[in-house]
């Protein structure tokens, strides 16, 4: 018969675990200041004339030029209605994806019909493919249609999203048939059954495909740049990119223009950051 461990055993046993969180919790610290430098770096340049972001040393704590950098910015720029712009664009563009996107991955997910393998195949072929490759037809496509220079022509394009979809697919593979089945014995319609009864069990999911969606759109440059051409139309990424001249950037304005841009962003994650987690879990999990 074993002997019963004795106080100082149970220390050594314990003692190690402990070192090691707080080593973790150490590791994690410092990564964290490490990744806000960047960002704290920003929001005082913002605060700062351009010419004294080149001193040597650079300045550290925040200055006094915030409100002349603000106007200038909006002088430049009509900053104002480009966040405008930009959160209209981006909203309306995530809730029809969203949707879109979840009536979709059901339909992969809880509807058997012939070729379904092969459509499910040809949208993961899709993810394959460089934005790049595609910009030459679409807008010619947008050409012939007129829209040019519209704001239909930077949200409808790529609102059947492919990672979207099979995101909400792998979310719908695990509701149970069962309900599906009883709510139709109830009388209860395809379109009532799948917003009143499945999609409120996917919420994690859907979360997590709002904070992408939101965040892809905010940030898009490269389609926005060839489609507007008049600055009243201009999303944030395309504004902030007519400061940088041939001969002079203007930095502290570009600062200030990103720091508010993350805004938007940051209030979107927070609202939806458990959602994100624990959907972008529960998609790789899932088989």
């Amino acid at each position: 018969m074993s002997a019963p461990s004795t106080p100082k055993a149970t220390a050594t046993l314990v003692n190690p675990v402990r070192a090691g969180r707080w080593l973790l919790r150490l590791v994690l610290l410092v990564g964290g200041v490490v990744s806000l430098i960047p960002f704290l770096w920003m929001a005082v340049a913002a605060t700062h004339k351009t010419g004294d972001l080149f001193h040597s040393p650079p300045p550290f704590l925040p200055g006094g030029e915030l409100l002349q950098n603000l106007q200038r910015l909006q002088d430049s720029v009509g900053f104002g209605r480009v966040m405008l712009n930009s959160l209209g664009i981006a909203v309306i563009h995530t809730v029809l994806s969203a949707l879109i996107s979840a009536m979709c991955g059901y339909g992969l997910a809880k509807f058997r019909f012939r070729g379904r393998g092969l459509l499910l195949g040809a949208i993961l072929g899709t993810m394959m493919i460089p934005l790049q490759v595609l910009l030459v037809p679409l807008f010619q496509m947008m050409a012939s249609l007129g829209w040019v220079n519209t704001y239909q022509a930077i949200i409808i394009p790529f609102l059947a999203n492919s990672f979207g979809i099979l995101l909400m697919r792998q979310g719908f593979l695990d509701f149970p048939d069962e309900l599906l089945e009883s709510a139709r014995i109830d009388g209860s319609g395809e379109l009532r059954t799948f917003y009143t009864v499945v999609l409120p069990c996917v919420r994690p999911q859907l979360g997590a495909l709002v904070i992408f969606t939101f965040m892809t759109q905010w940030n898009s440059f490269i389609w926005p740049l060839l489609m507007l051409n008049t600055e009243d139309k201009y999303t944030v990424p395309v504004a902030l990119n007519t400061l940088t001249g041939l001969s002079r950037v203007d930095y502290s304005g570009l600062m200030l223009g990103s720091l508010l841009a993350t805004l938007p962003l940051m209030i979107v994650f927070l609202l939806f950051q458990r959602q994100f987690v624990a959907g972008l879990l529960g998609g790789a999990l899932k088989g």
